[in-house]
């Protein structure tokens, strides 16, 4: 988690000084990005909320994702993360948001990806995705290799981005 936080500490500033919010919606990262953001004195002002969205009963649940927006689409895609950074974006009222979809291991999980797969997107003023593959099934190791991507690319679109 400590190499987490100048990320956060960045990402707070950024937020704080465009008067932006920002909600999590996460997988196989388990809340380490709302941990991170959360981490940093004053995350009131721009974390609005998160949700792990483990499981697809979670997303249903927590997002009010349908099962019909991953018709013909594999989950764990920079597609599938889209669309929950979208859904979060709008559940949340938020300016940006952040969605991670992978299998951090030691196993590949059951849509078929190997461990150490993970797609992230970002939704707000500006819209990016990536995926991610370390090629490890070291669980915990993935999970941070995520979540600080996650924060770097939210770190990108902000600084891309107008000001609002």
């Amino acid at each position: 988690m400590q190499d987490l936080i100048p990320l956060a500490k960045k990402i707070a500033v950024m937020l704080k000084d465009r008067r932006e919010t920002v909600a999590v919606a996460e997988s196989s990262t388990g809340g380490l990005i709302s941990a991170a953001l959360l981490s940093i004195p004053g995350a009131s002002a721009y974390f609005i909320g998160g949700a792990v969205v483990y499981t697809l009963k979670a997303r249903r649940a927590m997002l009010e994702v349908p099962d019909s927006a991953f018709a013909g689409i594999k989950s764990v895609t920079e597609e599938g993360a889209m669309i929950l950074a979208r859904a979060a974006r709008t559940r949340f009222d938020v300016t940006w948001s952040i969605a991670e979809i992978g299998a951090s291991g030691p196993t590949g999980n059951r849509y078929g990806d190997a461990a150490g797969h993970s797609c992230i997107g970002v939704a707000g003023p500006v819209e990016r995705s990536v995926t991610v593959e370390t090629g490890s099934a070291d669980r915990v190791a993935n999970m941070r290799t995520f979540a600080t991507a996650a924060l770097n690319l939210l770190i990108q679109s902000i600084s891309s981005s107008s000001k609002s």
